[in-house]
């Protein structure tokens, strides 16, 4: 793949393309603390801090942008409940451990450790439930007003089935951006709002409480994006023709993720994850040099402290959000069984059926298992149930297939 360098850029031409990386990655960013109950403009600090911190952890060599995450919308909704915001930020601290221990794990054993304890078999059905888990929420927003729910759903069905270019890349910004503008012009946004909002105005900041509950819940539902970031990681070296595997190792680019939730955890935003919108991003405009990946990082952090922006993003209407969920958490769904058809996995093959069966009706069932003051719930028990069964379940002998075929 032909590369275009930065340097190749003016300092204008540079600007302008980090912005447009931005809103590539902008709507689902955003998306996920408007759901959740946080602050959109802390998840675009966040966002740009940690993309910040990812690179130098990784020495400025990754064109990776990090985002909010959406494997964690359902279970920080269910936390939230049980243990409040300040109890939630705190398990979302302890994520970063998973991706530190992994870091030194693969540094320590190599992927291949990884790759056992954490198959496609365990991985695939983890996502197809984070994607149905929110199915309720989803038509529950929508329903507020079906008007506006099927504009930014229809806008963002057409512009992902026939946009092009840099427009495709961006369905769910395109999406919430149409029914705004239905919702501004039937009368279903404040905009005394907007009206009133400073211009500059610090993201609102929220300290996480310790709550070994809220920690013990959330740790589990690390294991899919961790396994996510790997992923991530082999496509951005397919895209660039680079092996950032081995440099600058994938044990820093999961450090770098680590520290960046970490940080993300501690001043109340959402935990973030590699964008593989901004991936696609980069291999349709053929730059991929980290340094615009870094404008596009300051960006965020400049739109973040806009009080006039973080107002127009809580004036949008619970409907049209909901609408795009309809989309958007079946396509995580559909991720999770494209993860286990490109792995070829054999699903009349008993063991495999019971694992991605106990998986999916232990986390939709709302399962708990509770010894005393501990309990663990929905994606986080399925996860782990996943992990366990996959080590303990012993795997189908030739001999046995072959008695099978026979019959």
């Amino acid at each position: 793949m032909t590369d275009m360098k930065t340097n190749q850029l003016s300092p204008f031409q540079q600007g302008v393309v980090g912005v447009q990386f931005l809103f590539v990655a902008f709507g689902a960013t955003v998306l996920v603390p408007l759901l959740v109950g946080l602050d959109p403009a802390v998840a675009l600090f966040t966002a740009g801090i940690g993309t910040l911190i990812f690179h130098l952890v990784t020495r400025g060599k990754v064109p990776i942008f990090l985002g909010s995450s959406f494997a964690f919308i359902a279970p920080i909704l269910e936390s939230t409940r049980l243990y409040g915001m300040p109890g939630t930020l705190c398990g979302l601290v302890a994520v970063a451990g998973v991706y530190f221990f992994m870091s030194w794990l693969i540094k320590w054993r190599g992927i291949s450790l990884i790759e056992r304890l954490f198959p496609p078999i365990v991985i695939g059905p983890v996502i197809v439930l984070i994607g149905l888990s929110l199915a309720g929420t989803g038509v529950n927003m929508a329903k507020e007003n079906w008007l506006l729910a099927l504009c930014s759903l229809l806008t963002a069905v057409l512009v992902s089935l026939r946009a092009k270019g840099l427009w495709k890349l961006i369905p769910i910004f395109s999406g919430i951006m149409v029914g705004y503008v239905v919702a501004g012009l039937t009368g279903k946004v404040d905009w005394q709002l907007i009206a009133g909002a400073p211009w500059f105005e610090w993201p609102q900041f929220v300290a996480p409480e310790f709550s070994w509950r809220a920690v013990l819940f959330m740790v589990p539902v690390a294991i899919a994006p961790v396994i996510e970031h790997i992923g991530d990681i082999y496509t951005v070296n397919a895209v660039t023709g680079k092996n950032f595997v081995k440099d600058p190792g994938l044990h820093r680019t999961m450090l770098g993720d680590g520290l960046a939730c970490l940080f993300a955890g501690i001043v109340g935003g959402p935990p973030v994850t590699t964008y593989s919108e901004v991936t696609g991003a980069i291999s349709l405009t053929k730059i991929s040099d980290p340094r615009v990946i870094r404008i596009a990082a300051i960006a965020a952090i400049l739109f973040s402290v806009v009080g006039k922006v973080n107002a127009l993003l809580k004036s949008i209407p619970s409907s049209v959000l909901g609408g795009i969920m309809l989309l958007l958490f079946g396509t995580i769904a559909c991720a999770g069984i494209s993860n286990m058809i490109q792995a070829r996995i054999d699903l009349t093959n008993t063991r495999n059926m019971i694992i991605v069966s106990l998986i999916l009706t232990v986390g939709i069932g709302g399962a708990i298992l509770s010894f005393g003051s501990f309990s663990m719930s929905g994606i986080g028990l399925a996860a782990l149930l996943g992990v366990v069964l996959n080590l303990v379940l012993p795997a189908e002998s030739r001999n046995t297939k072959k008695n099978e075929e026979q019959k």
